[in-house]
């Protein structure tokens, strides 16, 4: 056996499908066998691999044992010269294989090697090739030094921004997102350390490497996509903790005892400014919008009382301004906000509607106060009009001075160019259909110099397409379009705001350069779907006002349901949002994409006639609950099933 490919499975059941399907095309040139090792996956994985890829050597553990000793158990279990450790958020070119162990043949010096990475969207991966993270280095990495200057080696090394990108040149890190190595290498120095439990370890083996007498490659003549993180979310703080974390133990591991402690000392000191600032940046980022719009509310408010009080000669209470006032901003600012004028993208509608209401809840508010707590009723009517003038025109300066991040709702549709031969076209298209209201607008282009009429083009002319017909998204069909294409088509056309998706053949999903923050692209939900920010918050406000309601009138409400003291719990594990009256059914496993929701009292379930259910039938109900979300339903169940409302949360 030549070689064995390696990939370590957690809860990207669509990222390993579409890696197996590109890794089967690879290793018909090759001698190669895969294994697959599952860390107690409970998305389906497993199943899939025994279903679609029979050939595969699925290890399926019963736990989560980490990233380096799941490797570690194939590693052993290999009996190949090369390993090939490959993430499952990855796409390999046809050739890929071939040419690394050719490669590898001729460089008997190769203890490893790494390719060429690019994103979801063609980019080129900086950590495809990289230096030994000393503490300065680490220091010129974390502190960001390495921007200012990314071409010199004394403040780039960490990506070894000196070398070329195009270029086969030693390295000494290797990414562990693809990390060939040879068998005998590893009998000499050892597997991956399992003290690393994720992140790290790919470093502290591709150091061992070297130090055992080989050399590391960076060999960029073959490609693969690497989506990046999937199922370790790279944004999050908790990523941050564990992979600096993960650097400590190989600085304790390798460098001497007084540049470990520097190197701890910076690793704490970044670890902990960067959730810092991290938490700083997501506060200001939630709260800036409201804050501006509550201050200059507030002053407009405040210039018309001064104005009308010059022109009517009146003195108005100072204590009693600025509680009337603040009341006002408040009231406005609240209805805006579940009207969804906060919502992105924006909806000229929604706000209107939102500014409206709140001018009318103040309004209303004032004719229920006694005589003398009233402001002015000239002042509440001007301050209702001002209210609707601001946000109507505050979110169109936005719009014109950022129309990307304040977008307007329905302002233009998504244009596609689906890459693949008639049947797969129409099979995208009907794909896309499922996830929108209106019909997408799409061209099609040929994946080759045939075409029909239903192609405007072909593969040759795409960047031409993309021009021409202002395309937003290139969708490739998996199918007849081969990965070296995609890749090769990706990086010639990309520019700013154009996103590529692959479209497996025989699913239904597509896997595209935003998955890594969408949970996987799988086209299931409608434009109403529960994933909606609105949506959401509508179902959050029915729960809670719903409970309550049933709170308040508790000593009525509690004789209408059969089991009293779940009723009593149910209310309050709602109220504080740790349940929700109305969700999905209970199976076994969930259908790929869905939204994850609260437990819940009620199911979807109870929308479906009385008798028997299956699973297959209960997975159904909980797609039509998910992508045809209205809160009327809810509403609906909650009434016709009252008297169960006592039932156990699940």
């Amino acid at each position: 056996m030549k070689l064995s490919v390696i990939i370590v499975n957690y809860n990207v059941e669509y990222f390993l499908e579409q890696c197996l399907l590109s890794v089967e095309k690879a290793i018909e040139r090759v001698d190669a066998d895969v294994f697959v090792v599952d860390n107690q996956s409970v998305d389906g994985s497993c199943a899939m691999v025994r279903k679609r890829f029979p050939w595969v050597k699925l290890i399926a553990n019963e736990d989560n044992v980490g990233f380096s000793k799941a490797n570690n158990q194939a590693m052993r279990a290999s009996e190949a010269e090369y390993v090939l450790l490959l993430n499952p958020d990855t796409v390999v070119e046809e050739d890929t294989f071939e040419k690394v162990v050719a490669f590898m043949d001729v460089h008997p010096s190769a203890g490893g090697l790494g390719v060429r990475m690019v994103d979801g969207k063609g980019t080129f991966l900086p950590e495809s090739k990289r230096g030994l993270p000393t503490p300065w280095v680490s220091f010129c990495k974390i502190s960001g030094i390495y921007r200012i200057f990314p071409r010199t080696k004394k403040f780039n090394h960490y990506y070894m921004g000196y070398l070329s990108e195009h270029e086969t040149n030693q390295v000494e890190i290797l990414s562990g997102a693809f990390m060939m190595m040879r068998k005998k290498a590893l009998d000499e120095v050892g597997l991956l350390d399992e003290s690393f439990f994720m992140y790290g370890e790919d470093i502290d083996l591709s150091w061992r490497i070297v130090q055992g007498g080989y050399e590391n490659y960076y060999y960029p003549e073959t490609r693969i996509i690497h989506y990046k993180g999937e199922s370790t979310k790279k944004g999050s703080l908790n990523y941050v903790f564990v992979f600096y974390q993960a650097m400590i133990i190989f600085a304790n591991k390798h460098f001497s005892t007084r540049n470990a402690k520097v190197f701890s000392s910076l690793i704490n000191f970044a670890i902990y400014a960067r959730a810092g600032l991290a938490l700083v940046a997501r506060f200001v980022k939630q709260i800036w919008l409201p804050t501006l719009d509550a201050a200059l509310l507030f002053l407009g408010a405040w210039l018309l009382k001064e104005y009308y009080a010059e022109i009517q000669e009146k003195i108005f209470d100072p204590q009693l301004t600025k509680v009337a006032l603040s009341s006002y901003t408040l009231t406005w600012m609240i209805s805006v906000f579940f009207s969804g004028g906060y919502d992105r993208p924006l909806s000229m509608f929604k706000v209107l509607r939102g500014a409206f209401v709140g001018a009318l809840l103040v309004l209303l508010g004032y004719a229920l106060l006694p005589e003398d707590w009233r402001f002015s009723r000239a002042l509440v009517l001007l301050g209702g009009a001002w209210s609707i003038v601001y946000y109507v025109a505050s979110r169109v300066v936005f719009n014109l001075l950022s129309p990307t991040h304040f977008a307007w709702e329905g302002n233009k549709s998504k244009r596609y160019a689906i890459v693949g031969n008639e049947e797969e076209v129409h099979r995208i298209e009907q794909l896309l259909i499922q996830t929108r209201v209106q019909e997408p607008w799409w061209v099609g282009v040929a994946p080759s110099e045939m075409k029909s009429e239903l192609h405007i083009g072909d593969i040759n002319q795409l960047e031409e397409v993309i021009r021409v017909h202002n395309i937003d998204e290139v969708i490739f069909s998996g199918k007849d379009v081969s990965s070296a294409q995609t890749i090769d088509l990706m990086s010639s056309t990309a520019s700013e705001g154009l996103d590529f998706k692959i479209a497996p053949s025989d699913t239904l999903y597509m896997i595209g350069s935003n998955s890594i923050d969408t949970n996987g692209d799988l086209f299931m939900l409608e434009a109403n779907g529960i994933h909606k920010s609105a949506n959401k918050r509508n179902k959050r406000v029915l729960d809670g006002v719903i409970a309550l309601l049933l709170l308040v009138s508790l000593p009525f409400s509690i004789l209408f349901v059969t089991k009293k003291w779940g009723f009593v719990k149910n209310i309050f594990a709602v109220l504080f949002g740790f349940a929700s009256w109305v969700g999905y059914a209970k199976v076994t496993l969930q259908p790929q994409g869905l939204p994850p929701l609260r437990k819940a009292v009620l199911s979807s379930e109870l929308g479906l006639p009385p008798g028997p259910k299956n699973e297959d039938t209960l997975m159904k109900m909980n797609m039509i609950y998910a992508r045809d979300y209205r809160v009327r339903k809810d509403f609906i169940l909650l009434v016709k099933h009252f008297k169960h409302l006592g039932n156990t949360i699940r």
